[in-house]
């Protein structure tokens, strides 16, 4: 693609080529940074644990949001049918 570009992203202190479109440049950015301070955190926390371990938590956390977020959509996608679902019939029924 025209607008791709590569840029170069640090993650547990190793740096790693991404080939990205320009507009998810500071999206991509933001998300190793939050992969840095998770990983950050857990070796505040477990001294005894290898990088390897930190970035496995850290995935872990962040999927686990995710699926929860996931979720939470979800939950609000079939709360809009139902409202909408609920005003139609109002409609039907006359109640408007």
């Amino acid at each position: 693609m025209e607008n791709d570009f590569t840029i170069r992203v640090n993650i547990a202190e190793r740096y790693y080529p991404i080939k990205i479109g320009r507009s998810d440049e500071e999206r991509i950015r933001m998300a190793a940074k939050r992969i840095n301070d998770a990983v950050l955190q857990y070796k505040k926390v477990y001294v005894d644990k290898d990088i390897q371990d930190f970035l496995a938590m850290a995935a872990l956390q962040f999927v686990s949001k995710l699926g929860q977020l996931e979720e939470n959509k979800t939950d609000n996608d079939l709360v809009d049918i139902l409202e909408k679902l609920n005003y139609e019939l109002d409609i039907a029924i006359g109640k408007d």
